[in-house]
């Protein structure tokens, strides 16, 4: 097994690295396409319960793709190999960060489907195991800076209109990233993942293209509504959710000369116990929401500078020892975009959260682009936990105000389309509730990065 290793990381490396790879031998009805990446970590200050001190981390993440055009119809699978050294016994490590080489995707793609929004409308359905990106990816998403992405086996299909309209539907399983126990994350141990069919995910997800031509051009709604229903099995056992979250996103581009908003709220209502021990029998009620605003501007200057206002919000949960759980969890969509640098760092989640900021952003025309985003944040509720860093007050006394959070990131293009250079930085300084509560760290936190990604 470890001769297929090595053989199958040298070639990923191999292909990935080369600067302009063609496959000319392959049919036209062949493709190949993916990616090596490589990114060091290092972070000073951990803010981490029962952690501190400094920490560094090596991520290596390869993807191979491969895709035949059979006509209306596409099979194809995606290779993922995330691994990851340097790490020591303080290091977080989980199966978000190593997942040696296994398949994130084997699927079948329908194509020229009738579609669903009437005439000037087609489909496209995917059946198998796959990721799954919809919308703005707050609710569900294929992520991009985690080393390792997560996958989902079932039918995901895609109407289409030519005005621009989309109509998503889901049903799919979430797949269980294995290793997932400490000495075997240490190792990179090889071992396959599964499919939990025992939690069943649902989506109707529609969008329409701007809604309001002469007033806001380019502005589109959404609606949509997500589900997801757990019960115990033999190999996984669950807290039990049975939630429905309805919501919608208002979303206009940002433009040179124009403004743009990106407004996204849902609801979450159900149920759920407070573990997924097999012992814990109390059903609690789940009243949660979310709410994501951001509203810009983008100057006409040199570097096409855009300046814009945001706001987090994930309900936390008020009264712990009630019947209610009213944290709004992240369950499968994205958090580095709207909040901050995350693998070994992103003390933020939305989940008991309020959090208002801003961000600067500039691109350039030579193949660079930056940006940097500041958030004052605080627990929604003083009584939930501080989600990532595991630290909680029960009674409250120990205050609402995490910290200030800075993030900064900036790419270049080494090789068009082929190398990409990327730098990051963040800094945690804390408030008063990491001074005051029991276990927390009072000194600032430093994260950087440095990533160079081959794509091919």
């Amino acid at each position: 097994m470890s001769i297929f290793r090595a053989a199958m990381m040298t070639g990923l490396f191999a292909l990935s690295s080369l600067e302009a790879f063609a496959f000319d031998g392959l049919p036209e009805w062949l493709s190949l396409q993916g990616e090596s990446r490589v990114r060091y970590e290092a972070l000073d200050n951990q803010f981490r319960s029962n952690r501190d001190g400094s920490d560094q981390l090596l991520l290596l993440r390869s993807l191979l793709q491969v895709e035949a055009d059979l006509g209306d119809v596409n099979l194809g699978f995606e290779l993922q190999d995330s691994r990851t050294y340097l790490g020591d016994a303080g290091t977080p490590l989980s199966s978000s960060i190593a997942n040696p080489v296994d398949f994130l995707q084997i699927y079948a793609e329908f194509e020229n489907l009738p579609g669903l929004l009437g005439e000037e409308s087609s489909s496209v359905a995917t059946l198998g195991r796959q990721t799954v990106p919809i919308g703005s990816k707050r609710q569900i998403e294929r992520v991009d800076f985690a080393n390792v992405i997560k996958s989902y086996t079932g039918l995901y299909a895609v109407s289409t209109h030519e005005r621009g309209d989309e109509l998503h539907l889901m049903y799919v399983v979430p797949t269980a990233r294995f290793p997932n126990t400490r000495p075997d994350l240490d190792d990179n141990t090889l071992s396959g993942d599964e499919e939990q069919w025992g939690r069943h995910i649902w989506a109707v997800h529609y969008r329409r293209a701007d809604i309001l031509p002469t007033l806001a051009p380019g502005l589109w709604g959404e609606v949509f509504v997500y589900g997801l229903e757990e019960e115990d099995t033999d190999s996984f056992q669950t807290p039990d959710r049975s939630y429905v979250s309805p919501g919608f996103r208002l979303y206009r581009a940002p433009e040179v000369g124009q403004w743009d908003i990106d407004w996204e709220s849902a609801l979450r209502q159900g149920t759920r116990y407070a573990s997924s021990s097999p012992a814990d029998t109390q059903s609690l009620d789940v009243d949660a929401s979310m709410t994501f605003f951001a509203f810009g501007y983008t100057f006409d200057a040199p570097l096409r500078p855009r300046l814009a206002f945001e706001y987090y919000y994930a309900s936390g949960d008020d009264d712990p020892n009630d019947l209610s759980y009213d944290q709004h969890e992240r369950l499968f969509g994205s958090r580095r975009s709207d909040l901050n640098n995350t693998s070994i760092h992103g003390p933020l989640t939305p989940a008991n959260l309020n959090a208002p900021g801003f961000r600067v952003e500039v691109e350039s025309d030579h193949g660079w682009d930056a940006r940097f985003y500041y958030h004052a944040a605080h627990l929604a509720s003083s009584r939930d936990r501080w989600v990532i860093a595991r630290l909680q007050d029960p009674t409250g006394q120990s205050g609402d105000f995490l910290g200030h959070v800075l993030d900064s990131r900036a790419r270049y293009w080494l090789v068009e389309d082929s190398v990409r250079l990327e730098l990051g930085a963040s800094a945690f300084i804390p408030g008063e509730f990491p001074d005051n509560v029991a276990g927390g760290n009072s000194d600032t936190t430093l994260f950087s990065y440095a990533q160079m990604t081959f794509s091919f």
